[in-house]
């Protein structure tokens, strides 16, 4: 095997390089997609409702009561309020503390980590196509150094195939630049949605703690 069968080869094998790649980016915009579903409230007025509700249970002291309506809900306002109550006998600077790191744990890190392989992603689809391209070129081009006697449409041809390999990085890169826009964007409003929401619970237990 020659330096050009061996590079038409890993330029087909770009192919399904290419396809691995896009398949695995789309399995991470679903499992991103499903994850902000999951910690986030549908509409900023359920989300008021909630904190009005469980709030009425703080000021009452009924915290069995506020615990129940946090449990079994996996949403990152339940979730986070629920940690609160199960700590509420630390010193306020210490439940602050922990309430810092299990947002930025177990909700907003999460996120970050499956968003940082989508620009992977991102970044390897064009390389992909940009390598398949040239190992295909070489491929073409290295048929006529070898004096192989080829006609200029056939050239062409094979040009116009190795060139597939850069639109199907690009047809991998454009939208999910896109889609991770939109992730980066939920997550920011679902941040400061979650900052605003869980200073008002903390604002009670610094006033009991007082």
């Amino acid at each position: 095997m020659n330096v050009n069968d061996l590079a038409a080869r890993l330029g087909d094998a770009c192919y399904g390089f290419l396809a691995l790649n896009f398949m695995f980016g789309l399995y991470l915009v679903i499992l991103v997609w499903r994850r902000i579903r999951h910690l986030r409230f549908r509409t900023v007025e359920a989300e008021k409702a909630f904190l009005d509700q469980l709030q009425t249970h703080l000021s009452a002291g009924d915290y069995d009561s506020a615990a129940k309506m946090c449990d079994y809900d996996f949403r990152a306002l339940p979730r986070i309020c629920l940690l609160m109550i199960g700590n509420r006998d630390l010193a306020f600077t210490q439940l602050r503390q922990l309430v810092a790191e299990s947002v930025q744990r177990d909700m907003v890190g999460d996120l970050e980590y499956r968003l940082s392989w989508i620009v992977t992603v991102i970044k390897s689809g064009p390389l992909l196509g940009l390598f398949g391209t040239v190992l295909g070129m070489m491929a073409a081009f290295g048929r006529i150094g070898l004096g192989e006697k080829v006609q200029p449409s056939q050239i062409a041809d094979e040009i116009s195939i190795a060139l597939i390999c850069t639109a199907m990085g690009l047809g991998t890169a454009i939208p999910f630049g896109y889609i991770l826009a939109a992730f980066s964007i939920r997550v920011r409003l679902l941040q400061e949605s979650l900052g605003s929401s869980l200073t008002r619970v903390l604002e009670h237990f610094r006033t009991e703690a007082a």
